[in-house]
């Protein structure tokens, strides 16, 4: 309108020009408030406010130390304020074949988040698994560090981070061990299109969506890798197809070292 109001009328252009800094004044004075009471409702929300979620059921296909097909199911909350952001995630692959369990997966992890800067944050990662047939009943992992926003665009972010890390695991054999260890994390998401978006995610302990996780100790080191197309159905509905390999550089006797998966799910948020 401004554009055609200045073609029209050549001579009134300073009044032109008058309203266009009017109105953008007066956008920015909404935008403020708007943010202004979106901060105010954040700080004044209760602990149950406030949290997004996503639950994933689908099918999956392993091989390593199984091979067969069975049923994955995951559930993931996020709950984001002015400098803290609460990450909860659990996730269970399961199967039974002729009575006997073919596969028995488990992974629960809480990670805290604080912002220091727009980029620069600090973590903690609390994180229990139980995986039977790659040899242990519990493992337990704990840590601590900082990461860094690499990319923050509307369509594409990445982002790394590192810290020691304390793990315990207890083996199917009976036997335990506790180790100091170290973490790396990177994630990386991309939305190719409105509807399609790929993630990818490395960490030494564990990470999400697409992500890896590295956790490397004197005697054992762990790597997850998960990579994932996600296909939006609807607003609500997504449609992913993920590939994860598991390594342990030392399993226990019986065991082998690397464990994939592929997952085809379908993804609520709520």
């Amino acid at each position: 309108m401004i554009a055609l109001a200045r073609q029209t009328n050549p001579a009134d252009s300073e009044e032109v020009d008058a309203i266009l800094a009017t109105f953008e004044a007066d956008q920015a004075r909404l935008a403020e408030e708007a943010k202004a009471a979106k901060e105010a409702e954040i700080r004044h929300a209760s602990l149950f406010d406030n949290w997004d979620g996503k639950g994933e059921f689908g099918a999956l296909r392993a091989t390593g130390n199984s091979s067969n097909t069975g049923l994955s199911a995951s559930l993931a909350l996020t709950r984001t304020g002015i400098d803290w952001r609460h990450k909860l995630r659990g996730r269970a692959d399961y199967q039974r074949s002729n009575g006997n369990t073919t596969r028995e997966q488990f992974l629960f992890a809480y990670e805290p988040n604080y912002n220091i800067s727009d980029k620069l944050f600090v973590y903690g990662l609390a994180q229990y698994e139980r995986d039977r047939l790659q040899g242990f009943s519990a493992r337990y992992a704990v840590s601590g560090g900082v990461g860094y926003q690499f990319i923050k665009e509307a369509d594409l972010q990445l982002s790394g981070k590192i810290g020691p890390a304390y793990r315990v695991t207890n083996f199917v054999s009976g036997e335990s061990e506790n180790r100091i260890a170290g973490l790396l994390g990177v994630d990386f998401d991309w939305n190719i299109t409105d509807r399609l978006k790929l993630t990818h995610d490395t960490n030494a302990v564990a990470e999400t969506g697409g992500s890896t996780t590295i956790i490397v100790d004197s005697s054992n080191t762990s790597i997850n890798l998960v990579t994932g197309l996600n296909a939006k159905v609807s607003d609500k509905l997504t449609a992913r197809f993920a590939y994860a390999i598991d390594y342990d550089s030392n399993p226990p006797e019986g065991a082998v070292q690397t464990d994939t998966l592929t997952r085809m799910t379908l993804i609520y948020d709520f």
